[in-house]
Order: structure tokens, then C-alpha cells, then sequence
């Protein structure tokens, strides 16, 4: 250690005991060329950290303005982008129940917001509610048009109802429920004679394993009788939401929306939605319209499309709805041509049920003829 450095660090750091002359300059003087050969260890030390105490201000000085530009734009642009996707990534990585029913109930928001055809949400619920009212007047008997006496026999028509006519069910179940008339009789039956009975109502091999085996659910599961939850409806063989709501609207008296293949087309002519799946058209219907209403409603849009707005040839010249119907013009609008097309009731013909209610008989309708009849 060179001994010149003993007093140079000592007025470096002021110590209480140097004097003050002016022998200390001198001594700095020497200590400054010695420090580059005595203390090689802090020398290295010192390089590296004077080129970066001097180009901190210079950077800083130059490129003040330059910083201080880039860095407001570039915080806000990162935290928008943080923003955005934490929106994204949150439903996304934590779906909570809530969340989930959230985000089945948005498609319905999205089609108030922008129903079809241009109208404002306004007016769509106005035109739909009433073309309801029209309905209600023209089909005030309306009805589900399967026969049955408890809500059993309900769910095992209703299930049977895929891809046939409630007509060709009705005119099977007497025999089934005549053989079967519980949950327990259908669960313990010998397959083979059950398809024998169901043959009519086509696929009756599946229609038969779907009739068993709800029936073993309710035996097994719920005692033998018809839930009244749809929670508990839909876990039964066979059973989806469309027949849950039948189940539950015309046997327990709870709001539920039917859509069948009549419902969707009739709804999408009316421009109420564009959906084309079976649960984002219930969920956009549904928005429209109180859920009291939703029972009647899809007895009222069924039996219209039934008997006049059929698939391939609706009767336009007979619609009473024809004012409020943005596809009026897709089927025949002269009236007495149209009124040819008019089917049951309004045709004059025979309904579906065998045994329908008296409101139906009183307003003109016919029981439909039991099977083998001519």
C-alpha cells in the first residue's frame, strides 16, 4: 500500500483529526496517478461505473423530450392492452356458475339489441306480443294436442312425438297405456312386445328402449312418479328440454317454451330471431315476451303453424296475422285458394286428438279416428 494514501482518503472522508493546510492538495495531487497503479481492484470498479454516471445524464439530457413522449403513449398502450385482455382472459379462466348463466343469457341481449329485419327492440316486442294476441284470439281452445290423463302418460307421449304426428301417437298410446298404465308396468315390460305395440309410431326400437328406460329412472330415481324440476326431467332416457317444458307447462302449470319444428319456422318467418339452434331460439323468444305467457304462446305459434303457416305452402290469403307478417307473400295469398290449404278445424277436417277438450268440440273441432279407422 503506497503510505500517500493513508492521508489523501483521510480529507476524502474528513476525518475529525486532519489538519486543515494546504499539505492535503499536494497530497491529492500525488494520490490521483497513484490510484491508477496502486488499487488495481477499484479501478476496474471505477471504469465501469463513470461511463455509466456519465452517459446517464447525457441520455437523459438528449433524449429528455424523446422519454418523455414515448413513455406516456407506450404506459397508456400497455395498460389499455392489460385491460382488454384481462376482460378476455377472466370469463375464460374462471367460469363461475354465475358467470355461466351470464353467458347463456348473452346471446338473448345481443338479439334485443340488433333484433332482424332492422327494427328497433321496441318494436319487435311490440309486433311480437302482438301477433301473440292475434293468435290468442284465433286458437283461444289451444291445446296440447296429446292425449293423456296424467303426467306419465304425458312424458311417454311426448317422447314418442319425435319425428311422427301427435296424431300417430295418439292413436297408439291407448294399447300402451291399456298394457302399461304405470311407471313400474312400462319399466318391468318384455321389449319385444312393447315395439310390437309402438311399430306406428316409427323408430320404435330406440322409442322403446327410451319409453323403458325413463320409466326405470322414475322407479329407480323418483319413486315411481313424474319429476316436476327440469333439472330432474332432462336426466331421464330420452327426455330434452323441448319435452321437459311439454311435461312441465300442461301438467304441473309451469312457464316453459315449447320449440318444435313448427315453433322455429314460425319464428324465423316473423323475424323474432335468425337462431337456428333449439336453445338460442327459446332463450331470444323468451326475451320477448313475460314468462307467464310462454306456455300459450307456444300452443298459439304450434297450432298456427299447423293449420295455416305450413312449411312448404302457407296459406297467406287466410292468415289473420298476414299485416305483421314480414314473409307474407312465400305461399298463396289469394283467398279462396288459401283457404283450400286450411288444415283441422279450420279446414274442416278432423283435429289430432281422440279425445280433445270441450272448448275444442265447441268451437267446431272433430276427434281424430282411432287407428284402422277409414
Amino acid at each position: 500500500m503506497n503510505p500517500a494514501g493513508t492521508p489523501a482518503e483521510k480529507p476524502v472522508e474528513k476525518s475529525p483529526g486532519t489538519p486543515a493546510g494546504k499539505k492535503p492538495a499536494p497530497a491529492a495531487k500525488k494520490t490521483a496517478p497513484g490510484k491508477k497503479a496502486a488499487s488495481a481492484k477499484k479501478t476496474p470498479a471505477a471504469k465501469k461505473t463513470v461511463p455509466a454516471k456519465k452517459t446517464a445524464p447525457s441520455e437523459t439530457a438528449a433524449t429528455k423530450s424523446t422519454s418523455a413522449k414515448k413513455a406516456a403513449p407506450a404506459r397508456k398502450t400497455t395498460s389499455a392492452k392489460k385491460a382488454a385482455v384481462a376482460k378476455k382472459v377472466k370469463p375464460a379462466d374462471v367460469v363461475l356458475p354465475a358467470e355461466a348463466a351470464v353467458e347463456k343469457a348473452t346471446p338473448v341481449k345481443k338479439i334485443t339489441v340488433r333484433p332482424p329485419g332492422g327494427e328497433s327492440p321496441t318494436a319487435l316486442v311490440r309486433r311480437a306480443r302482438r301477433i301473440n294476441r292475434e293468435l290468442a284470439e284465433v286458437y283461444p281452445y289451444a291445446h296440447p294436442e296429446l292425449d293423456f290423463e296424467n303426467p306419465f302418460q304425458l312424458l311417454v307421449a311426448t317422447v314418442l312425438s319425435a319425428q311422427t304426428t301427435d296424431l300417430r301417437v295418439n292413436q297408439t298410446t291407448p294399447a300402451l297405456f291399456a298394457r302399461y298404465p304405470t311407471p313400474e308396468d312400462l319399466a318391468a315390460a318384455d321389449p319385444d312386445e312393447v315395439e310390437q305395440i309402438l311399430r306406428p309410431c316409427g323408430f320404435f326400437r330406440a322409442k322403446t328402449r327410451s319409453v323403458i328406460g325413463l320409466s326405470k329412472s322414475l322407479v329407480e330415481n323418483f319413486g315411481g312418479e313424474v319429476p316436476g324440476r327440469l333439472e330432474d326431467l332432462v336426466t331421464l332416457p330420452g327426455v330434452g328440454r323441448k319435452t321437459a317444458f311439454v311435461v312441465l307447462g300442461n301438467a304441473y302449470g309451469r312457464p316453459g317454451i315449447t320449440v318444435d319444428t313448427h315453433f322455429q319456422r314460425l319464428v324465423r318467418r316473423w323475424k323474432w330471431t335468425d337462431e337456428t339452434d333449439p336453445d338460442k331460439i327459446e332463450a331470444a323468444v323468451g326475451a320477448l315476451f313475460p314468462k307467464s305467457d310462454w306456455t300459450d304462446l307456444s300452443h298459439h305459434v304450434i297450432w298456427h303453424g299447423r293449420r295455416i303457416c305450413h312449411a312448404r305452402k302457407p296459406a297467406c290469403g287466410a292468415c289473420p296475422i298476414a299485416p305483421l307478417c314480414p314473409a307474407y307473400g312465400e305461399g298463396e295469398t289469394d283467398p279462396e285458394k288459401a283457404k283450400k290449404l286450411l288444415k283441422y278445424e279450420k279446414g274442416g277436417f278432423p283435429g289430432q286428438r281422440l279425445n280433445p277438450p270441450q272448448a275444442y268440440l265447441d268451437a267446431g273441432g272433430k276427434p281424430a279416428p282411432p287407428l284402422g279407422a277409414a
